[in-house]
């Protein structure tokens, strides 16, 4: 039979878990939402030292995705630009969203040898997703 669970049970109340449980999903996907193969050139365009540049190339690579990792991309990265405008109760800054949700949504298939600066960009990439939401996803 189908397990049936409701939101409504005091387990869910708590922000916490359903945050781990929607980046545990995200995490135990096969192959992240931003695949395998976008990753170098995910890293490369925030790499490039004009800012303008990396918003413009962040945007082709988007609009290059499967269009199922693309609009689950832009439906979760909506909802996060909604918790950052809560900034003054719940704290999460652009950067803290970015060190949360970078390593889940955009990994590399074999780990790096240097797994801070690997991650550094990773959160730097969702950072850029998020602060530039509206030019890279446009209606």
């Amino acid at each position: 039979p189908e397990e049936r669970l409701s939101l409504a049970d005091p387990e869910w109340s708590d922000i916490h878990v359903v945050t781990g449980a929607l980046k545990l999903f995200f995490r135990e996907l096969p192959e992240p939402l931003v695949p395998y193969g976008l990753f170098d050139p995910f890293i490369e365009a925030i790499k490039l030292p004009d800012p303008q540049e990396q918003v413009e190339r962040l945007a082709e690579l988007v609009q290059s995705l499967p269009p199922a990792n693309y609009a689950t991309l832009r439906y979760l990265l909506a909802h996060l630009c909604r918790v950052m405008e809560r900034v003054d109760v719940n704290r999460m800054t652009c950067q803290n969203i970015g060190i949360v949700f970078g390593p889940t949504l955009l990994r590399p298939e074999r780990e790096l040898c240097s797994l801070a600066a690997g991650m550094a960009q990773q959160n730097q990439a969702v950072e850029l997703l998020l602060a530039h939401f509206d030019r890279i996803f446009p209606v």
